[in-house]
């Protein structure tokens, strides 16, 4: 999977902010100044994407999946990491992206969310 495609996904959703943490070498993207998605490297600094994910969901994706294991350096009940170097299609990618944010965004204040939708 392409970094940029990847990047341009997280993009496309409404009231998302970046920022690129030096330390791990990775980009984050937030809604309501609360991360969904960090693009980066695991131990080894094999491309990695981390999503936020619903616990029980979380655990079948990674028994279907391979390239899809326990969130790297993130609480490992509500998040993945999912490898670019697979055979994962862009549709599961994308997929898990806007559940991820859909995840943030709905723990947001109302009036956060009115805010973002407004923009």
């Amino acid at each position: 999977m392409d970094k940029e495609k990847l990047q341009e996904i997280c993009e496309r959703l409404p009231g998302i902010t970046h920022d690129y943490q030096v330390d791990w070498q990775a980009d984050r993207y937030h809604v309501g100044g609360k991360m969904f998605a960090m693009l980066g490297g695991d131990a080894e600094r094999k491309p990695i994407i981390t999503l936020k994910c619903e616990p029980n969901r979380a655990v079948e994706l990674r028994e279907t999946y391979n390239s899809i294991v326990p969130g790297y350096y993130m609480n490992k009940t509500h998040w993945n990491s999912l490898y670019l170097e697979s055979d994962l299609s862009i549709d599961i990618f994308e997929n898990l992206i806007v559940h991820s944010y859909n995840l943030v965004f709905e723990k947001l204040t109302k009036k956060a969310q009115k805010e973002i939708v407004a923009e």
